[in-house]
């Protein structure tokens, strides 16, 4: 049964893929946590340095070099600002998954010669936080993998307790990529600060989204990524404390750009997108964020009071609301999104989205399965109206009742039978 499952949405998703048509209009974009647009204004920040100040910002001998590397040090404060850092903490990355390679190899490698050689980390984190521990893994390392509790929240007094004399860094998520979940930042980076343990955290899914004090949460190292907040894709950054300071070791040889960090030249027009996109988000973030809160509510309500059995996925009194992750029992996901092709959702992270396995993620919050196989994350943002909310929630309604009709466990649930109570056999 389980391979007939994953062959079905393995056709699934290559059917979908399939199904665009020339001239076709374009679905409706719930897929924020994947990849926002970019804002009008970012864009327009980015064209004159593609165009007239195209220079090497690394260029000290003549204008074109001056006006580019004038461009990206506004970017810097901008972004600095935004989560009161100094701008001389901002690392300029590719992005996310550049920036938590760099944080983590970079702070285990430096530490290991103090004989610091421990690394915590959630089992929930984003695959390549995961990945860069397993790599450290294979050159020494030791790495736990704290578990989480049902609503995806990291148990404090276990964090504690798992900080070692050698533990050199922990990392841990600020917002879930896919169930939208908020770790209590500010206790955790107490309780490392006095430890005297390094605290990195992933804010790809944060920043912008939520205030950020990286002095008031104590945070050693944080994450971002242009292309959350509506910025560039390819444009990242990463915040490392000068004071007191965070050594690190660089993973890349060259030039020595970026404080010696990161080497390579500097991508003047996405760092001034990323800049300008964080500028925005400083100034509007209030606005977004009531903006986000309500079609969160109209989304939620308006699906789970005409459905049955809809379960959301994580702790929705610690949840950041434009990231929704449900659950639609007796309907699988991947049908469902069939049936959604108007409206570009999710089934799980975008990095991860191509296995056939359910979300890791989910099954590590104790989600059963076949809800695992049932979810479906929607994405909310800026961007988003309450036209497009109100057909997505008519939508989903429509097409689940029909789905729900269509399947033979739905037909035994109406009847009052005990799905667990079961024994099924396979031929």
């Amino acid at each position: 049964m389980l391979k007939g499952r994953f062959l079905f949405r393995a056709i699934a998703q290559r059917t979908m893929a399939s199904k665009i048509e020339p001239g076709a209009p374009q679905p409706i974009y719930l897929d924020v946590q994947a990849t926002s647009p970019m804002d009008p204004r970012v864009v327009d920040a980015m064209l004159p340095y593609m165009i007239n100040d195209f220079g090497n910002p690394h260029s000290r001998t003549h204008s074109y070099g001056w006006k580019a590397e004038e461009g990206v040090e506004a970017a810097r404060k901008y972004i600095a600002d935004l989560i009161k850092a100094d701008p001389r903490d901002i690392v300029f990355t590719s992005g996310a998954t550049e920036s938590n390679n760099l944080a983590i190899k970079g702070v285990a490698k430096f530490r290991k010669q103090s004989g610091k050689n421990h690394i915590l980390t959630l089992q929930t984190e984003h695959k390549c936080v995961l990945d860069s521990c397993r790599y450290l893994e294979n050159e020494g390392f030791k790495v736990t993998y704290l578990p989480v509790d049902k609503g995806g929240m990291v148990d404090m007094e276990q964090l504690e307790q798992s900080i070692t004399s050698e533990t050199c860094l922990v990392s841990i998520m600020f917002v879930n990529n896919e169930i939208g979940v908020v770790q209590p930042i500010k206790q955790i980076g107490e309780l490392c600060r006095s430890k005297g343990v390094y605290f990195h955290t992933d804010a790809a899914q944060a920043t912008g989204k939520v205030p950020i004090d990286v002095n008031d949460l104590k945070i050693d190292l944080m994450s971002i990524s242009g292309h959350k907040i509506y910025g560039p894709k390819g444009a990242g950054a990463l915040y490392v404390r000068r004071r007191p300071r965070v050594r690190i070791e660089a993973q890349m040889s060259g030039g020595g750009q970026e404080r010696g960090l990161r080497s390579g030249t500097v991508a003047a027009p996405l760092c001034i997108g990323l800049g300008e996109a964080a500028r925005i988000a400083d100034k509007e973030m209030e606005m977004d964020k009531a903006h986000v809160e309500r079609l969160s509510r109209m989304l939620i309500d308006g699906i789970s009071d005409k459905l049955p059995h809809i379960i959301r996925n994580g702790d929705p009194k610690h949840a950041y609301p434009g990231c929704v992750n449900l659950s639609f029992a007796y309907v699988e996901g991947e049908s469902l999104l069939m049936a959604l092709k108007s409206i570009a959702l999710s089934s799980g992270s975008a990095c991860t989205s191509a296995s056939l396995e359910p979300s890791y993620v989910l099954r590590a919050i104790g989600s059963e399965e076949d809800l695992a196989h049932s979810s479906i994350r929607f994405g909310l943002g800026r961007f988003t109206t309450e036209e497009e909310v109100k057909h997505t929630v008519e939508l989903c309604i429509r097409e689940t009742n029909r789905l729900r009709e269509l399947s033979p466990l739905w037909e035994m649930v109406q009847e009052g039978i005990d799905l667990k109570s079961i024994q099924w056999t396979q031929h």
